[in-house]
């Protein structure tokens, strides 16, 4: 399915790229190649921001079959494509006009702003954009909490809104009937997936399924259970290794909803969350009283016994990362071993509870601690606990840092690419 949605994104971007070449008539001077360069560009950035949109539109097709992981990287990768489009497009559409009027390319920049239609809210859509590029670069992002960058990420939605209407006023490729059709088409299109993915069906399981908080239960030095009751909680649909946006409605938790694994495998009057101190919406989440009410987003995700096609498993987790690990743990078919890495005896999570489902299925168990000077080489170590670990499909979870460096010490292990199955709380 991945595969397919890469190929379906890839024919959009060639029918954008024929709609330029239908509508050109020749090219043969500087500024007509320069001013091609920047219809190029703009028509691009324009069919890529609702692409971008679309990936996180919480479309259950999507989310099941590709991944919330993997889809929230193409995000990222995608969103630094669109700034590097919109700054072509800025850059080479000004000075292709301003070589055909012979004007310079600050004043030619002025004129384009405050002459031609729609353009004033196109220039603040640019400046969303690059301020939305700039806090989203990786310095910047490890330097906020993720709920101040989630409403600063938000504003993205009110360029896009804002760029649209440019197009359609300034777009010399986009005056036709069937392109400006399209256009609507994709936009509006878009727009209908996002309301009811991202705001009625998530409104409409909230009344079905009232959640609550029941309890709040301490598992470890800065970490908690979060157990949540609700109505009719075996219609979710949920399976062990996915996740929810947990929405608690309660002062200061109100306007953010963070992603959480399940840590138990799914009951038909209860779910777990284990939750790690990380932020300010993390830590709020050891105070809640029972009682609380939350809106919860999903199921999603694709790290489910769905991906499974060997019959030896290594689980791999590391802080937090074990959190969906646990609930697979217990019910993914297979002949399976738990490795889970952390620095100190007391940072393991859910020692009992491993060994008694290790006991009832038969599987192994294997604790890695220590720093990384301690343990040294992540792949000979793992090779070390699970002798044929070339012959074990792995699934994999914990910080960027050590989920990157336990791929590639599996990688040298023998351990191919397609039986890696990753899931990142980068994003």
């Amino acid at each position: 399915m991945a595969r397919v949605a890469q190929v379906l994104i890839a024919v959009g971007a060639a029918g954008v790229l024929a709609i330029w070449w239908q509508g050109t008539a020749g090219v043969s001077s500087a500024e007509d190649w320069i001013t091609g360069a920047g219809r190029i560009t703009g028509l691009l950035a324009g069919y890529t921001a609702p692409v971008l949109l679309l990936l996180m539109a919480r479309i259950p097709l999507l989310e099941r079959e590709v991944g919330a992981d993997r889809l929230a990287r193409w995000h990222a990768g995608g969103g630094r494509w669109l700034v590097g489009l919109v700054a072509a497009h800025v850059l080479t559409i000004t000075w292709g006009y301003a070589l055909t009027d012979g004007r310079g390319l600050v004043g030619e920049g002025v004129r384009l702003v405050f002459h031609y239609p729609e353009m004033i809210k196109a220039a603040l859509a640019t400046l969303i954009m690059f301020g939305t590029g700039a806090v989203s670069a990786r310095v910047a992002r490890r330097r906020m909490s993720y709920e101040l960058w989630n409403y600063l990420h938000l504003a993205t939605y009110l360029a896009v809104a804002l760029g649209f209407g440019h197009q359609l006023a300034d777009g010399a490729d986009l005056g036709g009937g069937p392109e400006r059709a399209v256009w609507y088409a994709l936009y509006l299109g878009t727009a209908a997936l996002l309301g009811w993915y991202r705001l009625a069906v998530p409104s409409w399981r909230d009344r079905r399924h009232r959640m609550r908080v029941a309890e709040v239960r301490a598992e470890g030095p800065g970490v908690v259970s979060l157990f949540v009751t609700g109505e009719r909680l075996d219609r979710l649909g949920s399976e062990a290794g996915q996740f929810f946006r947990l929405q608690f409605q309660t002062p200061g938790l109100r306007w953010t909803a963070n992603p959480y694994s399940i840590s138990a495998p799914p009951h038909p009057h209860f779910l777990r969350f284990t939750v790690k101190d990380l932020g300010g919406h993390s830590a709020a989440v050891a105070r809640l009283e029972p009682g609380t009410r939350l809106r919860a987003e999903g199921p999603y995700g694709a790290f489910t016994a769905g991906r499974r096609r060997e019959h030896k498993v290594l689980l791999l987790g590391a802080g937090v990362g074990i959190t969906p690990l646990r609930a697979l743990f217990e019910t993914l078919p297979g002949d399976l071993t738990l490795v889970q890495r952390a620095r100190r005896p007391q940072d393991i999570l859910f020692r009992g509870e491993l060994a008694t489902v290790a006991t009832a299925r038969g599987a192994q168990v294997h604790e890695l601690l220590g720093t990384r000077a301690q343990i040294g080489d992540l792949g000979a170590a793992l090779r070390g606990l699970v002798p044929d670990l070339a012959a074990h499909e792995v699934y994999l979870c914990g910080p960027p840092a050590f989920a990157g460096e336990a791929v590639r010490g599996l990688r040298a292990a023998g351990v191919r690419r397609s039986r890696i199955h990753c899931e990142s709380f980068e994003l």
